[in-house]
């Protein structure tokens, strides 16, 4: 890989042991990819923020490294942390788990990342434009970003995202290059596909089936922004895909943009993917909306669904703080909140220790928590459309 005279004073220790390190990573990425070059990038997307995920050696590595007096270079944005940081205590997180996960973001800001812990930076002020080159880690971001925004970025760890908000710099290989982001796959829809759950459960199945590769969907008319990011989430849970095309939608879907001999998958039903991501569970403690974060119209969505009526049962929208902020000036959030549901920020239930505040089963709209919910939080989990889920809410029982 060629590195430019400055480069080269980066990784040597020219400007001090914390950006050596991070060069250090960002070189050896780029000789496994063989990549040719680095190359700047607009803003970055942090993983690996939940101290439920990092523990106590993750927090010392990143303290040892901000010791060093690194500062972020780009715009740097957070996943979600394993709590709301305001209000931790009001939704009954551990005092022991908080003190730890507050001390790991001072970690991130010290070094000059924005506390603004999101799984969707796209709504939160860090939407970048078509063709421009980012660094974000967390995967169904990745998947927008690349699909929907046409931007472009590999799915990077923590510690190469970290790396590139440090330098501003990422090895020019994968999803960067124009080669590298024509579909593997097309993916012909029968059925008819409204809801986000819909959406999620198609991800969710062609995720299975694709992996890593890139599908190119025919039949998807007209999908909001919020069902697409259902869609993309699901498909990176399920699969690890990190791109998709949707004709006639997202900005690179055209004929050139699928391989020659391209294999075609036909979905002729959604039964699959609602069968498999439920349990048998009737009886429901915890209502989880918001993965990934809710926007605007979503928590519009979910008010409606709620005027006038009281919940029976823990709810829980999760979104950005930067867009709760916005609901809570226009009078939405106390439209939602009087029913007795919580909008949390920062946080989302996939990296939350949901298994200590005592709840055991919960009821979701997103394919990609209730893929994830069972193996990382022990919570028998119904999936269904968000109407299902506030019903669930409402009555706290599971109703087909």
């Amino acid at each position: 890989m060629h590195l430019t005279k400055k480069e080269k004073n980066m990784l040597e220790g020219c400007e001090g042991r914390g950006i050596q390190r991070a060069m250090e990573v960002l070189s050896a990425l780029g000789k496994i990819y063989n990549a040719e070059r680095l190359i700047p990038v607009e803003s970055v997307q942090v993983s690996g923020v939940s101290f439920k995920n990092l523990g106590d050696a993750g927090l010392e590595f990143l303290e040892d490294w901000a010791e060093t007096g690194v500062k972020a270079r780009v715009k740097a944005f957070l996943n979600p942390a394993g709590m709301d940081l305001m209000d931790w205590r009001k939704l009954g997180f551990p005092e022991k788990f908080a003190v730890k996960q507050l001390r790991l973001i001072d970690v991130f800001k010290g070094m000059g990342l924005e506390p603004q812990c999101t799984c969707t930076p796209y709504l939160a002020g860090n939407k970048p434009e078509l063709g421009e080159h980012v660094a974000w880690s967390e995967s169904s971001a990745v998947s927008y970003a690349n699909s929907v925004l046409g931007a472009r970025t590999n799915r990077e760890s923590s510690i190469s995202a970290l790396s590139s908000a440090l330098t501003g710099l990422t090895p020019e290989y994968g999803l960067h290059l124009d080669v590298n982001r024509r579909a593997d796959y097309v993916v012909d829809v029968r059925p008819s596909i409204r809801s986000a759950s819909d959406y999620s459960a198609l991800g969710y199945m062609v995720g299975k089936r694709v992996g890593g590769r890139i599908p190119y969907f025919r039949g998807l008319f007209n999908p909001s922004p919020d069902q697409l990011k259902s869609l993309g989430a699901a498909m990176a849970a399920s699969g690890s895909v990190a791109m998709y095309h949707v004709e006639n939608v997202t900005p690179e879907a055209n004929p050139d943009s699928i391989k020659k001999d391209t294999p075609v998958l036909e979905i002729e039903d959604l039964a699959e993917g609602y069968r498999e991501l439920n349990s048998k569970t009737r009886v429901i403690d915890l209502v989880s909306i918001g993965c990934p974060h809710a926007s605007m119209e979503e928590l519009e969505e979910i008010s409606s669904l709620l005027e006038g009526e009281k919940v029976k049962t823990a709810l829980w929208i999760t979104t950005s703080r930067y867009v709760k902020q916005k609901a809570e000036g226009s009078g939405l959030l106390d439209r939602i909140q009087d029913s007795g549901a919580v909008v949390v920020s920062d946080t989302c239930m996939v990296v939350a220790p949901v298994e200590e505040l005592g709840f055991k089963s919960m009821a979701t709209d997103s394919g990609k928590m209730a893929f994830y919910v069972p193996s990382h939080c022990g919570l028998r989990v119904r999936f269904g459309s968000l109407r299902q889920c506030i019903n669930s809410a409402l009555s706290g029982r599971w109703e087909p």
